[in-house]
């Protein structure tokens, strides 16, 4: 599956891990969430950087413990109308200061992209090259935004707070 990271169509490093399947002792994985939460002080022992998927359906608070272990948290969407990965990326980013990679994964769709964007994805699985090429260029058409959310963008009010603020420093 096509991955577009930071704009741009990218490799994907991490290799998902079955949860029947060994656990390789080095390299970048994603694994499930039962899977994770089974053992995650042996998992943070590893060699390699470690991912979870983490189902809309479970309490982001079950994974706040461990965020500093995390390379990567997938958040999925199994329909594109179930939208609780959208609140569960926004806590992440917004209440618990999640910086790791934020993945999209299951439906993503384009004419979603940037609202996942401002709730704080930086990267997503999509199934088609051609959506992943339509993502790419989407991340970089808004500059400006007026509601504040979980990607880190200033809105277009404290932009403009800023500008009169240092018109006015420079009188």
């Amino acid at each position: 599956m096509p991955l577009v990271k930071n704009g741009k169509i990218t490799a994907d490093a991490f290799v998902c891990v079955a949860d029947d399947a060994p656990i390789p002792a080095d390299g970048a994985i994603l694994i499930s969430a039962a899977r994770f939460l089974d053992d995650p002080e042996a998992l943070s022992r590893r060699g390699g950087p470690t991912g979870v998927i983490w189902p809309n359906n479970r309490d982001v608070d079950d994974l706040v413990p461990y965020l500093d272990r995390l390379a990567v948290v997938a958040l999925v969407f199994p329909t594109f109308r179930d939208g609780r990965a959208y609140s569960q990326a926004r806590l992440l980013r917004e209440r618990y200061a999640y910086r790791g990679e934020m993945r999209a994964t299951g439906q993503v769709l384009r004419d979603q992209f940037v609202f996942m964007l401002r709730a704080g994805f930086d990267a997503f699985e999509v199934k088609k090259a051609s959506d992943a090429e339509a993502f790419a260029s989407t991340s970089k058409r808004y500059s400006v935004f007026y509601q504040p959310t979980g990607d880190g963008r200033i809105t277009a009010l404290h932009r403009r707070m800023q500008l009169r603020h240092s018109e006015s420093a420079s009188q």
